[in-house]
C-alpha cells in the first residue's frame, strides 16, 4: 500500500503524462487532449494530481455535452437574445455621450446577423511577422505603404492659376516626411497621370501643373482628380495606425477602410492572423470557413465590449446556420427565415397565402421535420421526447 501511494505522489515525465493522456482518445476532442498535454508538460505533476485533472476535465466535458433532441436553436436565441435586450438599454442610455460608440454596440451586431455587405466602419487588424512586430519603425514604415495617400493629404493648398491655365499644389513638407515621399514622388504620379500632354515644373515644395487645355471647366475637374490622384498605399484604406499589445509586446495595425486581398501582398504582413470585419471581403478572398471564424470573433467582441458573456458555442450555432451553404445568408426574410424547405414553415413566417399558392402550383409537399410545420398541423414536435419513437410490447 506504501509503494503504491509513493507511486502515485511520483512526479511524472512528459512521456508519461502523454501515455496516460492517450488512454483519452475517444472520450475527449484530439485538440482538447493537445492542450492538456501541453498545459501539463508546464508545471510539475504527480500521477495522483494527473488523475484528479483528468477526472474533472472528463466531469466538465461531459455535462456540456448537448443531449440528444435538445432545442439547440431556441436555447441559442435565448442566451443570445436575453443579454441583447439589456444592450438595447445600454445603446439607447450612452448615445448621446461622444465617447461611446453606437457602432460597436447594438447596430453593429444587427449587421453582422443581416449580412450586410458593407460594414458601416469598415476596418482590418494587420498583424505583422516575426521580423516586424517588435520593431516600431518597421511597422511604421508598413502602416505607411498600407495608408492610402492622395496628392490632397499632403497639400497645404491648390489653387488654380485662370491667368496662365495652370494648376498650382504647395506641399507641406512635414506630411511628406510623415508618409515617406518626397516632391520627386508627386512629380512621377502627376506625370504619369499628366495623359494627353501637359507641364510639370517643380519649385522646392511648389509644383506648377500646366494641362493641355484651354478650358476653365476641363481645368477644374484635372485639379479635382489631381487631388484625388493616388501616390502610395491601398485603395479605400483611409486611416493605418499602430498599436501595441501590451501583453505579448507585439505592434500590430488597425486601418479605417478594408482591402485585404492587397494587404496581404504586402511583405512583412502576417496572413496567417490578418483579417477584415468585412464579412463578405472575408469569404471572397478566404472562403466561407473564415468568413464563418470572423462572424463569431466579431460577435464576441461586441459583447464583450458590453460586458456581456454568452457561450462561445450559441455564436457558433449561428454562424454555422449563416455559412453553411457555402456563401452567406442573413437571419431574416432573405435568408435562414425566408429559405426554409418547409412550405408551412415559410407560409407561418410571413405573406402565407403567396407561399401556399406558390407551393401549389409547383406541386410542393412538406415533410414535417421542423417545429413549426408540425405545430400547424398538430404533431409531436421532433424535440425532445418528440424526437424518440418507442413501440411497448405488452406481451
Amino acid at each position: 500500500m506504501v509503494v503504491v501511494e509513493d507511486v502515485r505522489n511520483k512526479v511524472l515525465t512528459i512521456e508519461e503524462i502523454e501515455a496516460r493522456l492517450a488512454l483519452l482518445e475517444g472520450q475527449l476532442p484530439r485538440k482538447l487532449i493537445e492542450e492538456l498535454l501541453s498545459e501539463l508538460s508546464k508545471r510539475k505533476v504527480t500521477g495522483k494530481q494527473l488523475e484528479e485533472v483528468i477526472r474533472e476535465i472528463l466531469r466538465r466535458f461531459r455535462k456540456a455535452l448537448v443531449d440528444p433532441g435538445e432545442a439547440v436553436g431556441i436555447v441559442g436565441a435565448q442566451s443570445i437574445g436575453e443579454p441583447s435586450t439589456q444592450m438595447i438599454l445600454r445603446s439607447f442610455h450612452f448615445a448621446g455621450i461622444r465617447a461611446f460608440s453606437m457602432a460597436l454596440s447594438l447596430p453593429r451586431l444587427i449587421e453582422i446577423v443581416d449580412a450586410r455587405k458593407k460594414p458601416s466602419i469598415p476596418s482590418m487588424t494587420v498583424y505583422l511577422d516575426e521580423e516586424h512586430r517588435y520593431d516600431l519603425n518597421k511597422a511604421r514604415e508598413i502602416a505607411q505603404q498600407i495608408q492610402l495617400t492622395t496628392i490632397e493629404n499632403v497639400a497645404r493648398s491648390t489653387e488654380i492659376d485662370y491667368v496662365n491655365f495652370a494648376i498650382v499644389i504647395e506641399l507641406d513638407p512635414e506630411i511628406l516626411r510623415d508618409r515617406g515621399l518626397t516632391v520627386e514622388d508627386v512629380k512621377k504620379a502627376l506625370e504619369k497621370a499628366k495623359g494627353r500632354g501637359g507641364e510639370v515644373e517643380v519649385q522646392g515644395y511648389t509644383i506648377i501643373f500646366r494641362p493641355a487645355v484651354t478650358d476653365l471647366l476641363k481645368l477644374r475637374k484635372i485639379r479635382d482628380r489631381i487631388l484625388n490622384l493616388r501616390l502610395k498605399g491601398l485603395k479605400n484604406v483611409k486611416k493605418a495606425i499602430v498599436r501595441r499589445d501590451e501583453k505579448t509586446g507585439e505592434y500590430y495595425i488597425v486601418t479605417e477602410g478594408t482591402n485585404l486581398a492587397a494587404v496581404l501582398t504586402i511583405p512583412g504582413v502576417d496572413s496567417r492572423r490578418t483579417l477584415s470585419n468585412d464579412i463578405h471581403e472575408v469569404a471572397e478572398v478566404l472562403g466561407i470557413e473564415a468568413a464563418r471564424t470572423v462572424i463569431i470573433q466579431e460577435m464576441q467582441k461586441v459583447l464583450e465590449q458590453q460586458g456581456l458573456e454568452v457561450d462561445v458555442r450559441h455564436l457558433m450555432l449561428v454562424a454555422d446556420i449563416m455559412t453553411q451553404t457555402g456563401r452567406i445568408r442573413q437571419i431574416g426574410r432573405h435568408g435562414v427565415a425566408g429559405e426554409k424547405p418547409s412550405v408551412l414553415a415559410r407560409a407561418a413566417f410571413e405573406v402565407t397565402v403567396h407561399h401556399l399558392v406558390n407551393a401549389a402550383a409547383r406541386g410542393e409537399f412538406d415533410e414535417l421535420r421542423g417545429v413549426t410545420e408540425n405545430v400547424i398541423v398538430g404533431n409531436p414536435i421532433p424535440v425532445g421526447t418528440g424526437l424518440v419513437e418507442l413501440l411497448m410490447s405488452h406481451e
